[in-house]
């Protein structure tokens, strides 16, 4: 059996991932599982899979964790707090794969920990490929790791790449890869009326389930642009090789268009556990619990280019990685502060660009060539991103 480890358990992806694993319980043991705040949906994971170890990060919210399990039928279960304790656990002797699905910035450390360890990283959380590129490329080529995209559009470039391909190198027989979006619930909203829309209307994905931020990110294509960063990365391509193309019916979650003129597209329902099941399955395959596709109620396939006046943050991903060093790090900085200030119903749907851009416009693409250098250019990108959002809002 191996020993899996997954950080962010109580969100979305690591929800799907337990219910792959609860379907192969006889290859995989959940060893660590770890999450924010919620410590009820914790709670309820470990009455189901009796991991040794789980982080809750709010040292409070911790405190009446280990309490609550003093006096239930899994009181040996470990509790730990902190930050520092993701890193702990993504990195024990026992685990061999650890899910990476913490969003956000917040789950670099404990991915980058679990690279440098050796791990099978099933990498879920673009930020930290965002933020740190060559450096996360490079501690998995140090320590041996194994490198697995989760994202369902990366996930799919990864089926499609050639035989014996491996994640890093370069694939010369790839000319692009054609990066599909479903162009989200507002794809077809006129311009001018999406100043007014709100946080509940932004979260409502037409056809992923997923949490507010990644929806919110999907609204504004801002998920897009970062998987095109992370694509970059990945598969040693230039930007001018990843082309995005709008494919409402999320049917298609990639394509490589090879030099021969072959296109290779990889299909299926759009459910996480398609990928979560490849991956963790890989090199084989194994049951993911999705219903397979009819093809025959897909019925039809729309493709359209994106349109930057509707999708600037699209536009302003672009700009960050040509613009190189810490620059994709302030995009994404500013963009979390940016989209929980919308969130918060600080400010208004099309003000997350504007913050993004005049954040960025602060700043000089120097290299990011250390953790220290990206976190503190992270920091950075925050404070002035906030001290924008109070110029907007005073």
């Amino acid at each position: 059996m191996k020993g899996i480890c997954i950080l962010g358990a109580t969100g979305s992806i690591g929800v799907s991932t337990l219910d792959v694993v609860a379907r192969h319980s006889s290859l995989y043991k959940v060893i660590a599982l770890t999450a924010n705040t919620n410590i009820d949906a914790l709670y309820e994971q470990c009455l189901e899979h009796h991991p040794e170890v789980v982080v809750v990060v709010d040292e409070h919210k911790a405190r009446i964790f280990e309490e609550k399990l003093k006096s239930s039928t899994i009181s040996d279960i470990k509790v730990l707090s902190g930050a520092k304790a993701l890193e702990h656990v993504a990195t024990l002797d026992n685990v061999d794969s650890v899910m990476a699905a913490i969003v956000g910035a917040a789950g670099l450390l404990p991915s980058l920990a679990a690279a440098k360890a050796g791990k099978t990283v099933l990498l879920a959380n673009k930020e930290a490929l965002v933020m740190s590129g060559s450096i996360f490329m490079q501690a998995v080529s140090d320590s041996g790791a194994q490198l697995l995209p989760i994202d369902s559009e990366h996930n799919a470039i990864f089926q499609c790449m050639p035989a014996g391909y491996k994640t890093g190198m370069q694939a010369k027989q790839a000319r692009r890869i054609l990066l599909t979006a479903s162009g989200g619930p507002f794809r077809e909203m006129p311009v001018e009326q999406l100043a007014d829309v709100t946080p509940a209307q932004a979260v409502a994905h037409p056809n992923w389930d997923m949490g507010r931020k990644i929806s919110v990110d999907s609204a504004t294509m801002m998920n897009k642009g970062l998987e095109m960063i992370e694509a970059c990365i990945l598969f040693d391509m230039i930007p001018s090789q990843i082309q995005v193309v709008i494919h409402p019916q999320s049917v298609i979650h990639s394509m490589v268009d090879y030099v021969d003129g072959t296109v290779l597209a990889q299909m299926g329902n759009p459910d996480m556990r398609i990928p979560i099941a490849y991956s963790m399955a890989w090199p084989e395959r194994f049951d993911s619990g999705v219903d397979p596709l009819n093809i025959f109620d897909v019925g039809r396939m729309d493709f359209e280019e994106p349109n930057l006046e509707r999708f600037p943050c699209l536009r302003l991903a672009y700009d960050a990685i040509a613009a190189g060093g810490i620059m994709p790090t302030v995009l994404n900085a500013a963009n979390e502060i940016a989209v929980e200030a919308f969130l918060n119903e600080q400010v208004r749907f099309t003000d997350i660009p504007v913050i993004i851009e005049r954040c960025m416009e602060k700043f000089e693409a120097k290299a990011a060539d250390t953790l220290e250098i990206i976190l503190a250019a992270d920091q950075q990108a925050r404070l002035a991103s906030a001290q924008i959002i109070g110029e907007l809002t005073n």
